[in-house]
């Protein structure tokens, strides 16, 4: 293994992409096809001083190092401005090496995109280095940004100190504001609320355009402390596109609240700027707990049978808030990613259920760490996903993600070791590693069903949502996935009355005939239950029952293809093309928009009068529906409706296929034709006849 130390420096002449005749240049350092650096960007320069050092490990010099450089354009690809290879075999060891490198386009070798100025120095690594200055990074993207949680976590070394363990649960209903004070210029305000206990906080929903808002919302915060805590609230008004306004503050003393009772507690804001009306609850909780192997809940007998009562069939209607009981055992993992330049990690464990959070302590200096620790949360949603995290960790800055696993708790196998595949961070694709748990779930079925109509708990600490061409992209594929199969249906029940395929079209009609004479609405929850049926004897009988894994293999290849797929679209895409890309996404949305907008608005104007003649015909036809609604039951009407629908084609084989329901509603104008068709006041001096008058022949 080897040490490669690197000094960016500098570039000269670089080549211009921007329209303003230069370029924002940023440098990338690629090894064996995975990013390991990235230099900052310096804008609107064709010669940057970038003097930015870093330190790599190097396992064989066979892999040359690969530089690629790109101008940097907010919200498009890009652009490609050259590359480079420096072949680490022909360096000398522990000599540093002043290094140009010029650029060159592969498709255009004879360009001239200028060139880049290193200091190299190739070490051989011999035991540990301490004062190596950044680790490789297998995966830039990976380990740039962590959770926002992760700088409030806690050390298990740091729990009896820090008090990590949860007392009790301080559950609240924000139900309304009163009388709150006016912040906009119309008189109103848009309200929300801000929660904080300890670390913990919580955001409302915004309320638009009142002064007495409704929330009605339910939330649940931690009680670490005996006697209780604070909580600190303040009231906000929501402005887009500047700060928002602060409209007061108040705080609650939980420690003047009896346990195990709900409060309604009406709180004035500060100087009289209006009033917030809670509820809230305070419950005592058993069940949070860490401990180590020799010392686990659900192996003794005694404690186990105990929690077996609790959650017993018979206790069904008793504490409908709490659902049951997990217990993990963390047991240890094996191969994870090195994160330092030692080609170590650092690994611990987080593990979270909704909002609440336990951590493992670190193990120092391996890839392969035990912790053989037991976690026990209350389950308040048996729906709920139990999500483990591994990470470095890292004294002098953010912890590195390694990888992570869910586990829905109605999948986990209770009291069965298991080893799961780490991971990224998106739990689309595998990262390196294996982490081995045991899950065990104790549930009462009674109240976890009926907790499942009631609303899911939300968590209040969630990654900030980012713009990514990926996700957009992968959500497209979704839509356009839902959209197809809808049209496969649409088209597969139009081939019936098509009659493309003779035996098929029979049985349709037949089918429909039969159901429609004897429908009753009882059939509708039965045909769905039938469904169910079938879907459950073709899982049990190993058939495929969806499409998940296909929709796993596809976003693991998006995955492993996002690192470069960007790099080689920059290179092919010039400005203009992908300007001409995203003209046509505009204009595909902009179409699609204006469809939906002018069929709503031609459904009012029908009711609006506003083309009297199609509105009188939409009279007459409605009340001969009314009619025949009135005098012919229903099935009669749907069946003589069938009957044409399969008949047309046989009837009339060149027929062409209509829908007269769209067919109307295009003829009745939107409010941009209504604008179009007006007529424009004639002003006096535009008068033909005056102008006549004012010029004799």
């Amino acid at each position: 293994m080897y040490q490669l130390d690197i000094v960016l420096k500098r570039g000269s002449n670089l080549a211009i992409r921007d329209r303003v005749g230069t370029s924002d240049p940023y440098v990338k350092f690629k090894i064996a096809g995975k990013e390991v650096f990235r230099s900052k960007i310096v804008y609107r320069n064709l010669n940057p001083v970038w003097d930015e050092r870093v330190s790599l490990l190097v396992d064989s010099l066979q892999e040359p190092l690969y530089v690629k450089v790109f101008d940097y354009d907010f919200g498009l690809q890009d652009d490609f401005m050259g590359s480079a290879y420096l072949h680490l075999e022909s360096l000398e060891h522990h000599r540093m090496l002043d290094v140009v490198l010029n650029l060159e386009d592969p498709q255009h070798p004879e360009q001239d995109l200028g060139s880049l100025d290193l200091s190299v120095t190739l070490s051989p690594k011999d035991g540990e280095n301490r004062d190596a200055t950044m680790l490789l990074r297998r995966n830039w993207k990976r380990s740039s940004k962590v959770m926002n949680f992760r700088t409030q976590s806690l050390r298990l070394s740091d729990l009896h100190r820090k008090s990590l363990l949860w007392r009790g649960i301080v559950s609240i209903s924000l139900i309304e504001g009163r009388d709150l004070s006016p912040m906009d210029e119309n008189g109103f305000s848009d309200p929300y609320v801000k929660f904080r206990l300890g670390h913990q906080k919580y955001k409302s929903k915004t309320m638009s355009k009142t002064l007495n808002p409704q929330w009605r919302e339910q939330f649940d915060l931690h009680l670490y402390e005996e006697e209780g805590g604070v909580i600190y609230i303040s009231v906000w008004d929501r402005d887009v596109g500047r700060r928002d306004d602060f409209i007061g503050r108040c705080q609650l003393d939980l420690s003047t609240l009896a346990k195990e009772q709900t409060h309604k507690v009406e709180l004035e804001l500060e100087e009289n700027k209006g009033k917030l009306v809670l509820l809230v609850t305070l419950t005592a909780t058993t069940a949070v707990s860490i401990s180590d192997l020799s010392v686990t809940p659900f192996d003794d007998p005694c404690e186990r049978q105990q929690i077996l009562q609790r959650y017993n069939l018979l206790r069904s209607l008793r504490s409908l808030k709490d659902v049951g009981m997990v217990q993990i055992k963390v047991l240890r993992a094996e191969g994870l990613m090195a994160a330092d330049v030692t080609g170590k990690s650092d690994p611990f464990c987080v593990i979270e259920l909704v909002n609440d959070r336990l951590q493992t302590h670190t193990v120092y200096k391996t890839l392969n760490p035990e912790w053989n620790k037991v976690f026990t949360f209350n389950v308040k949603d048996i729906h709920a996903v139990l999500e483990v995290s591994v990470y470095d960790e890292d004294k002098c800055r953010s912890v590195d993600f390694l990888g992570k696993v869910a586990i829905p708790l109605l999948q986990a196998r209770s009291g069965q070791q298991k080893a799961y595949v780490l991971k990224n961070k998106e739990l689309t694709g595998p990262t390196k590693g294996v982490i081995f748990l045991e899950t065990d779930v104790i549930f009462n079925p009674v109240r976890a069903s009926l907790r499942t109509f009631v609303p899911a708990e939300q968590k209040f600490i969630e990654e900030e949502v980012k713009v990514s061409k990926q996700l957009l992209q992968r959500n497209f594929s979704r839509v356009r996935h839902c959209v197809t199969f809808l049209i496969n249906v649409g088209t597969y029940i139009n081939s019936c009355f098509e009659w493309e395929s003779p035996p098929r079209s029979i049985c349709a009609f037949l089918i429909f005939v039969l159901v429609v004479w004897n429908f009753e609405l009882y059939m509708i929850p039965l045909s769905l239950l039938l469904l169910l049926t079938w879907n459950h004897c073709r899982l049990v009988s190993g058939g495929p029952t969806d499409d998940t894994g296909k929709v796993m293999e596809a976003l693991s290849q998006d995955e492993d293809e996002d690192l470069d797929k960007d790099d080689k679209d920059s290179e092919k895409m010039g400005f203009m093309d992908k300007l001409y890309a995203i003209q046509d996404v505009c204009i595909s949305v902009q179409s699609g928009l204006d469809e939906v907008a002018s069929y709503g608005e031609r459904i009012k104007n029908t009711f609006n009068w506003t083309v009297p003649f199609l509105s009188w015909l939409i009279v007459l036809t409605l009340s001969v529906a009314t009619l025949l609604l009135f005098f012919i039951p229903v099935r009669y009407i749907v069946l003589l409706w069938g009957v044409n629908k399969f008949t047309k084609k046989l009837r009339n084989p060149y027929m062409i296929d209509n829908n007269e329901l769209l067919d109307f509603l295009s003829r009745v104008p939107s409010d941009v034709q209504l604008v179009q068709y007006k007529e424009l006041k004639l002003e006096p001096g535009q008068s033909p006849n005056k102008r006549k008058r004012n010029n004799p022949c």
